[in-house]
């Protein structure tokens, strides 16, 4: 079922083996926006190729993560989704993309951003406790795709395309990662030219919606390399040997 095995009787060597291969959880990702025919899944994960991405559906569906439907129109292709016990793997999958945003830094040139990753970055930036009491609705326009936001007293519903009549339309393109980290304020976000903004009805944008966005959903900060953890300095950040030897002899002086 799996090409790595770690010789490990322990639940997380079993838990890599099933989902730790390459592109597995990618898959897994795009699954929880909801069922895709292999050609979706294709279209969202253009780097793997088509063998090696059979080859891990194949094994997932070995491992009950995943399972094929035969929709009943026979020209509709078949799907695959996730089982009820791959659908356990969502907190798993938000919590480590959650962990892993904090070290995003900047586009990179070969990089791209999916209609579906963009719906799972709005699930995990997510603020609930910000969005007590409110009621908003967002579209999202990102390079050739539109996305949604939904929210309503705490709860957000994301999805492709677009809202009818939607507070707020956000044209955006790699600034609105530095809008959402804190980097760039909304005014200055919209300065660049990086955002554009529109009201429903072809209206004009507000701007304050938009502040409302950047404090609904936010990325965390990557942690500063000198933490300490119970008093322990990391090595890269401890003054070199010759240094605390000078420091000795100054401070004996």
């Amino acid at each position: 079922m799996t090409n790595q095995a770690y010789g490990q009787f322990c639940g997380l060597a079993r838990a890599l083996e099933v989902v730790g291969e390459p592109w597995a959880m990618l898959i897994i990702r795009d699954l929880l926006v909801g069922a895709k025919s292999f050609a979706d899944l294709q279209r969202g994960l253009p780097v793997v190729s088509a063998g090696l991405l059979g080859t891990r559906l194949r094994e997932l569906e070995q491992a009950a993560v995943v399972i094929r439907a035969t929709p009943t129109d026979e020209p509709e292709p078949t799907v695959y989704e996730l089982t009820t016990f791959g659908r356990e793997l969502e907190p798993v999958v938000i919590g480590l993309a959650r962990w892993g945003v904090r070290s995003l830094g900047g586009l990179r040139q070969d990089e791209i951003v999916t209609p579906d990753s963009m719906i799972m970055a709005l699930r995990v930036t997510f603020r609930a406790e910000a969005a007590k009491g409110l009621r908003l609705n967002f579209t999202l326009e990102i390079s050739d795709f539109v996305v949604h936001a939904r929210i309503e007293n705490g709860l957000l519903t994301a999805g492709r395309g677009t809202l009818p009549n939607p507070d707020l339309i956000i044209h955006a393109g790699p600034v609105l990662k530095s809008l959402m980290a804190g980097e760039m304020s909304p005014r200055e976000a919209m300065e660049s030219g990086g955002i554009r903004l529109r009201g429903p009805e072809g209206s004009v944008g507000d701007p304050a919606l938009l502040a409302w966005f950047a404090e609904l959903f936010h990325i965390l900060p990557a942690p500063p390399p000198d933490i300490t953890i119970d008093g322990l300095v990391p090595m890269a950040v401890r003054p070199a040997p010759e240094v605390l030897a000078i420091s000795a002899t100054a401070t004996a002086g």
